[in-house]
């Protein structure tokens, strides 16, 4: 079975979807881990700076070794890039911001979206990110898109970075402006979404509430 989990940043997809596949001994794919990995080796490969050369982006995320950790089932694991452990690396504000542009680029997207899909050709699967239910699997047994009211998207954020969550807020609607309008994969629900609203409610009330569609599947 497969649970694809998209949504904005600060909504709670990557928190949701761990303590999920946990609950459910599933296996765990953080989408957004291996696109921060190619906005890092991007970076590191062209002196701190993304490359300009067209197709550079492409074709670093193709001949790259993406694991993302997340198996086996609810045990933690390190996000591997070419047999390094960039857990930590891949979480710097730097990368993230690059991220947002390397997650736009089409070239990086159909060479990640194929990693995905071969990496859940087998098992049962939580996967989140920004287009799993639109793109990566779109014929996902569950498909869910989490949101929450952008102010206190911002604050999670802020709090979980150690950040000005004014300076957050901002960043994060550049970020939103970005990935809805890109032409290809723009964040939006997929069709037969479930849409949860997540402002005001704990990890535990959303992975229940989660769980419990499951058994309806």
């Amino acid at each position: 079975m497969l649970i694809a989990i998209d949504g904005p940043a600060g909504a709670g997809k990557s928190t949701v979807a761990r303590e999920l596949a946990s609950a459910l001994g599933f296996a765990y794919l953080d989408s957004g881990a291996m696109y921060r990995a190619v906005a890092l080796l991007a970076l590191q490969s062209a002196g701190g700076r993304l490359p300009e050369r067209p197709g550079a982006l492409g074709e670093l995320a193709r001949a790259a070794s993406i694991d993302p950790g997340g198996r086996p089932a609810g045990a933690p694991a390190p996000v591997l890039l070419d047999g390094r452990d960039v857990s930590q690396a891949i979480r710097t504000p730097e990368v993230s911001e690059a991220a947002s542009v390397v997650a736009a680029d089409p070239d990086v997207r159909a060479a990640l979206v194929a990693k995905q899909r071969e990496l859940m050709l087998d098992g049962d699967w939580v996967a989140e990110g920004r287009d799993i239910g639109t793109v990566v699997a779109p014929d996902a047994e569950l498909k869910v898109f989490l949101t929450a009211d952008p102010n206190e998207r911002a604050r999670r954020r802020a709090a979980e970075l150690g950040a000005d969550a004014g300076m957050v807020l901002a960043e994060q609607t550049m970020r939103d402006e970005r990935d809805s309008t890109r032409e290809h994969s723009p964040l939006r629900p997929a069709p037969g979404a479930l849409t949860l609203d997540t402002t005001g409610l704990s990890v535990q009330a959303v992975v229940e509430r989660i769980s419990g569609l499951v058994g309806a599947v």
